[in-house]
């Protein structure tokens, strides 16, 4: 009996020294600084918004969120750090859309977005302009979206590079429109800019913040933007989806992502605290500076974005036959 009794008193000596811990791992939470992993260099656009909210977002947690850029492979050695990382919630990935485009795009990640990853929250869309130059005959989308249909084949458009989503949004809208033209891919959105601003190519979708400097000494003209609603720094320019694309909608997006077996009580307290972090008056700021709309989703939304997204793209990818090399 008295050997019985000392087992069950170690039984509940043990169990009692595990409690604390499962308690620091989730109740607790968080205990020490939370490190957010971002793809892609310091100074860009997603670099900008990421450490708007991390400021906020520490602010409310009580602990430093500090924004680590590990740049490359178009953000997938951040996105496998992070698959790599502890699931406690102190290591996060700051995604962009590659998680779901380089893998219909046929590029080999040593990871699965759906079951490496748990997603938290959406935190942003970024939406783009459809600009023309000069040259091309139209006052507005709708007269670009007339010549086009009654010149197939005239025109040639400018991307970002094959497969990126300047290239996949025109698709997008060369089939909602009903027009053919001519993909010139570049090696980024600087020289697609350079293209189009110096007539070598008539149109391209690009990022407002960018373009807008060209549209008021003319060198280009702005027609629509990619979102459902206006956007302030161009006001006077329509929507796809209230002129010539009813439903279009498209934007470089980002949203937070955790390990996939981070629990789920601290999936859900960072969602809602990234929720809350996104109304912070100087984040808002920060993102219409950015020309970013602001988003803030639970994990289960976020998660469902995702899911619609690759179903949209695979379709658009693999009847354009798209390969990324």
């Amino acid at each position: 009996m008295k050997a019985i009794a000392r087992i069950t008193a170690l039984a509940f000596s043990v169990l009692a020294s595990l409690t604390p811990t499962l308690a620091y791992a989730q109740g607790d939470y968080p205990r020490k600084p939370i490190h957010v992993v971002l793809g892609f260099s310091a100074g860009g656009v997603t670099d900008v918004l990421a450490r708007a909210l991390a400021g906020r977002l520490a602010e409310l947690l009580s602990v430093p969120v500090l924004v680590e850029n590990r740049p490359g492979a178009n953000g997938n050695i951040a996105a496998e750090y992070v698959v790599k990382a502890p699931d406690d919630g102190y290591t996060l990935l700051y995604n962009t859309s590659a998680v779901i485009l380089d893998p219909l795009l046929g590029v080999k990640v040593p990871f699965d977005v759906f079951s490496d990853l748990s997603a938290i929250s959406l935190t942003q869309n970024v939406p783009l302009v459809l600009a023309i130059h000069p040259s091309v005959p139209a006052a507005n989308v709708q007269d670009f979206a007339a010549y086009a249909r009654a010149n197939p084949g005239k025109l040639n458009y400018a991307s970002a590079g094959a497969g990126n989503v300047t290239h996949l949004g025109t698709l997008l809208f060369l089939r909602a429109t009903a027009i053919t033209a001519t993909h010139i891919p570049y090696k980024g959105a600087a020289e697609a800019l350079v293209s189009v601003s110096g007539g070598h190519t008539q149109f391209f979708f690009n990022s407002i913040g960018v373009t807008v400097p060209y549209f008021k000494d003319n060198r280009l003209k702005g027609l629509a933007v990619t979102s459902t609603k206006r956007i302030m720094a161009i006001p006077d320019v329509p929507t796809l989806d209230e002129t010539v694309a009813p439903g279009f909608n498209l934007g470089v997006w980002a949203g937070v992502m955790a390990p996939a077996k981070t629990p789920a009580s601290i999936i859900r307290k960072l969602g809602s605290e990234i929720i809350k972090a996104l109304q912070y008056p100087d984040v808002l700021a920060a993102f219409a500076a950015q020309t970013a709309e602001v988003k803030g989703s639970t994990p289960e939304e976020y998660g469902a974005f995702l899911r619609d997204e690759r179903t949209r793209w695979a379709e658009i990818i693999a009847s354009a036959g798209l390969k990324r090399d």
